[in-house]
């Protein structure tokens, strides 16, 4: 009633403009993302829905996030800018569509509905700057502040303080009856005044109005330009998050090689797409660095450093690794606590990964790292013991061995270490032990048994691993193998993530898996050690990757001491990605952080499920303010409590 038609074709054309001049520069974007390869395994239609609805609705990352400010008040903004989104798109449709919904109770509910979420916004944005100027001020401030920052959160408050004052000015010049369902609203038009005896009402509330559609413009133009963005490229990166387990690495297949002429990235575009979209969504937000267990060491890895080098050389051109440096990428232990902490989904380890195996390929690997790609090769153990001390461990033990021809249910699983290694192997034996006693029939490959690969693939070496996974499956089809149980989570994620790329047809187990559905059978007894005496620590590839969090814990029969950081947000050990291999020195090590923190609880006894692990807190616990703290596997305990069980009373 207020405008008139030139005026209203002027305000369509300001906005329409503006959208124009968005969506040209997010075709920029789009342009580039589509330098990258085809999505090998594209989300489904049925994906899409799962992820908008679990990652952008319900925002499902965030509220699983870090118990710390930043996620109320990011859901205060997100939830407050989508309702008042949701509230101009249905204005919008009643004006223009011949529907007019907007009446009785539905339409008071929307206005209250309206004006309490615009003021959660505001309030989240004020909570935002101010929470950002504070942890600007810290030394160890793992988010990147910068001027364009305040301005984007200054024109945020602008925005939404000047719609309350666009309403209140409305309420002032047309009071309405239903006005009461505008209280923020009606607080600004009570500071306002009675304007409907003003002669220059009209001139006035369309000065706010137009104040308040130019900010709405402004806005448009600059959301590709600011960190914002992420609001939109965070939708296409969750919501289009490939079906894939977090830990399995694509295969990389010579056809591939041949026509590229390169193993691995060194460029952007060696990216897939998906990839590609998710370095432009991140929000800088740092949580992928606050929770790297090499950060946190004092290494160089910073993975959110990772993302936006990677993304800067995306729009420069440049060679990737030259930017985030050869140190960095090394320096990683795969352990997903970034990829896992991402609110946008980014998959920072397959990026680092694939950077690797560019590394590789070109012989930029040496020292102890090399050797145990040279020993995988030669010998089919990455400690490079020969084949038949595989069987060392059986010595005193009736073990049944495939050759032999038994007939066996599950194949155990041995692994490198759990094979040589002096503390894995008394995980070994308790394992074989407990599935005899339990009757589990069950079956070892011995001397046949290799490498998964698992230490050569995360390393880089992909064609090393796709060489020991092949042998390995033709080891499996010649014996009928179909269920598998293992000791070592390494071997676990790669049998059961990464082997049915190579033909297995596999039902993988973790032994603490196996192990708790006996205990829940009947077959075992859990270890029910006395209320405080034990700290259970979580391996990186059981619990986070793989999310087998429960098993564990059944074992001793809910009586473990919980670390500060345990499930899916266990520190790592640092043996991961190869590290376990790999020189480091003893102020930089991941384990005695862990370490620590596991001592910190008073505990006397460390139960692991792990043999990667087990080696590496065994050195730092020995380095520790309790040197003689026992270190044991979980299969250990259990095996001790039924021993007990069955000894004579005397």
């Amino acid at each position: 009633m207020f405008f008139s038609l030139p005026e209203k074709l002027l305000f369509y054309a300001l906005i329409f403009s503006c959208l124009g001049y968005m969506g040209w520069q997010m075709r920029g974007y789009w342009v580039r993302w589509m330098t990258g390869k085809l999505i090998a395994k594209p989300a489904s239609r049925t994906d899409w829905a799962r992820n908008i609805w679990s990652y952008v609705l319900t925002q499902r990352k965030v509220r699983s996030g870090r118990k710390t400010s930043g996620a109320p008040m990011h859901l205060a903004i997100f939830y407050g800018f989508m309702t008042l989104l949701l509230a101009t798109t249905l204005l919008g449709i009643n004006t223009y569509s011949p529907v007019k919904f907007h009446k009785g109770v539905y339409y008071l509910v929307f206005e209250e509905v309206s004006d309490w979420m615009g003021l959660v916004f505001i309030l989240g944005v004020l909570w935002a700057l101010v929470r950002r100027f504070l942890m600007s001020r810290r030394p160890q401030n793992p988010v990147t502040t910068t001027a364009n920052d305040y301005w984007t959160l200054g024109l945020l408050l602008i925005l939404g303080v000047t719609g309350f004052l666009v309403e209140g000015a409305r309420i002032a010049v047309d009071p309405k009856p239903w006005d009461w369902t505008d209280p923020i609203g009606g607080r600004f038009a009570a500071v306002l005044g009675d304007w409907h005896e003003a002669a220059w009402k009209v001139a006035a509330y369309k000065s706010i109005w137009w104040f308040h559609a130019a900010l709405v413009g402004l806005f448009f133009c600059v959301i590709p330009k600011m960190r914002i963005r992420h609001i939109v490229m965070a939708v296409g990166s969750t919501a289009g998050k490939p079906d894939v387990p977090m830990g399995r690495l694509h295969p990389v297949t010579m056809e591939e090689v041949e026509q590229t002429e390169k193993v691995g990235a060194n460029l952007p575009t060696d990216f897939n797409r998906w990839q590609l979209l998710s370095l432009d969504a991140c929000m800088e937000c740092g949580r992928c660095t606050e929770v790297c267990p090499a950060h946190n060491a004092g290494k160089v890895l910073n993975p959110k450093r990772v993302v936006l080098d990677v993304a800067h050389s995306l729009r420069s051109g440049e060679e990737m690794i030259a930017a985030v440096s050869e140190e960095a990428l090394w320096a990683c232990t795969t352990c997903n606590a970034c990829v896992e902490a991402c609110p946008v989904l980014i998959r920072h380890v397959d990026l680092i990964v694939d950077m690797r195996r560019n590394l590789v390929s070109e012989g930029r690997l040496s020292g102890s790292a090399a050797t145990m790609l040279r020993q995988t090769a030669s010998t089919s153990h990455a400690w490079g013991a020969d084949g038949s001390s595989r069987e060392d461990w059986m010595a005193g033990l009736e073990i049944p061995l495939c050759r032999d021809g038994v007939e066996f249910e599950w194949l155990f699983w041995v692994g490198c270490a759990g094979a040589t290694d002096p503390g894995a192997v008394k995980t070994t034996k308790a394992v074989a032990q407990l599935l005899t006693k339990a009757g589990i029939r069950f079956a070892c490959l011995g001397a046949e048994e290799a490498c998964t690969g698992d230490p050569a693939r995360r390393v880089g070496e992909e064609f090393l691993f796709q060489e020991k996974a092949a042998q390995n499956v033709s080891v499996f089809q010649k014996y009928k193998v179909r269920k598998v149980v293992t000791a070592c989570p390494h071997c676990f994620n790669t049998l059961k993530n990464e082997y049915g790329d190579f033909e297995a047809e596999l039902e993988v187990m973790h032994h603490t898996q196996l192990l708790g559905d006996l205990i829940d059978r009947g077959a075992l007894l859990a270890a029910k050690p006395e209320r405080g005496k034990v700290v259970l620590h979580d391996p990186c590839y059981l619990a986070r990757v793989n999310e087998v969090v429960d098993s564990p814990r059944s074992l001793l029969g809910g009586s473990a001491v919980e670390p500060p950081h345990s499930g899916r947000k266990t520190l790592c050990c640092g043996a991961g990605g190869g590290r376990m291999w790999m020189e480091e020195p003893p102020a930089q090590r991941p384990s005695n952080r862990r370490a620590d923190e596991l001592v910190a609880t008073g505990a006397e006894t460390v139960a692991v499920a792990c043999p990667f692990c087990r080696i590496m807190l065994g050195d730092s616990l020995r380095q520790s303010s309790v040197p003689e703290m026992g270190l044991v596997d979980l299969a250990e305990l259990v095996l001790a409590a039924n021993q007990a069980a069955t000894e004579p009373v005397r």
